[in-house]
């Protein structure tokens, strides 16, 4: 059993259900829920059909993030448990990895993707890298 659980979570469905798996699995383990800003966002907006972003999109970005955290702060209280969240800046997959490496962290859960389309054939996939470069255990849902 591990001592203290990561996971990946960006709002995405399989997101979710990567919360509600960790959740489930290691209830008696701290868990703590990362969203990552991607940099990259800030020069086109990809669901926008690659159009330029507005200059405010960090400040954009945080307001979804503590969106996103909202979301999984229910789906844990829905379940009966807390669980800690924090948002980070940088590639996604690298900062992941980072802040399980910063942290102790010896167990990453996360869904096996989350945003799709062109995004997902930019910049590759985040579940498969992180699953790659990890030196922990990775459980992928799908």
């Amino acid at each position: 059993m591990p001592d203290n659980v990561l996971v990946a979570f960006d709002g995405s469905p399989l997101s979710e259900r990567a919360v509600t798996y960790a959740i489930e699995t290691f209830s008696d383990v701290p868990i703590t829920l990362i969203y990552v800003i991607n940099p990259i966002d800030s020069v086109i907006d990809v669901e926008a059909g690659g159009l330029p972003v507005a200059s405010d999109w960090y400040e954009n970005a945080k307001e979804e993030a503590t969106s996103i955290h909202a979301t999984a702060t229910d789906l844990a209280a829905e379940r009966g448990t807390e669980l800690d969240t924090v948002t980070e800046v940088g590639e996604p997959a690298r900062t992941i990895l980072e802040y399980a490496d910063d942290h102790d962290v010896d167990q990453i859960v996360m869904g096996s993707h989350g945003r799709s389309g062109i995004d997902r054939t930019l910049l590759g996939s985040v579940a498969e890298t992180v699953t790659r470069r990890a030196r922990i255990p990775v459980t992928i849902i799908s």
